[in-house]
């Protein structure tokens, strides 16, 4: 009893440590940021014989982000998915999309995106324009990106911030599959929801 009211006495502590996400770029750190990989998701779609939407995620992720908030444009994105920690919830099948007709893991075993440009399209939302690397191709392609916000993390004793990104691809540009586009679809939607540290070096 006196375990749970001591947690929920730091639980009560932190919350109140904890403000509203600022919205403005401009009121945030410049720097280097890392992706806090605890806080962060990259989900994929697929139609399955045009009845559902078939779902899955990689469950290993990083990224770095370089950001001036003076010109929020500017900034710089690199993210590495380690193709190998694909998981649909069934690991048999996990191995089959892992082998040279899907994602060819061990010949390929990182999914790259780096950044171009940023094109800053409202208040609190971007396209992320930039190069994509599966499967030994690498193809032009576009978040749809939407920032949260950033805010001082009491847990991390370190700034924060916030993104959430859309991104639409054709498996067939990479060679991801060979079934036919009646069986599975050729498009796959993928959504990031990511929460960056800054350095603690900064």
């Amino acid at each position: 009893m006196l375990r749970l009211l001591i947690c929920a006495l730091i639980s009560a502590s932190l919350a109140g440590c904890v403000s509203a996400p600022v919205q403005d770029p401009a009121q945030l750190p410049a720097g280097a940021w890392a992706l806090d990989p605890a806080h962060a998701s990259t989900v994929w779609r697929i139609r399955h014989m045009g009845l559902s939407w078939y779902t899955g995620r990689f469950d290993e992720i990083d990224a770095r982000l370089d950001f001036d908030p003076a010109r929020p444009q500017d900034a710089q994105l690199t993210a590495i998915i380690n193709a190998a920690s694909i998981s649909t919830g069934d690991r048999a099948f996990d191995a089959t999309l892992c082998g040279g007709g899907w994602f060819a893991c061990e010949a390929h075993p990182q999914i790259i995106f780096t950044s171009d440009r940023i094109e800053v399209t409202g208040a609190d939302t971007g396209r992320i324009h930039g190069q994509l690397q599966l499967k030994g191709v690498t193809q032009a392609v576009v978040l749809e990106t939407q920032f949260y916000g950033g805010l001082f993390n009491p847990l991390e004793r370190r700034q924060a911030l916030g993104f959430g990104a859309d991104m639409t691809i054709n498996r067939t540009d990479f060679g991801v599959g060979r079934l036919p586009g009646n069986l599975i679809g050729d498009t796959v939607v993928v959504r990031i929801e990511a929460e960056f540290l800054r350095d603690q070096q900064e």
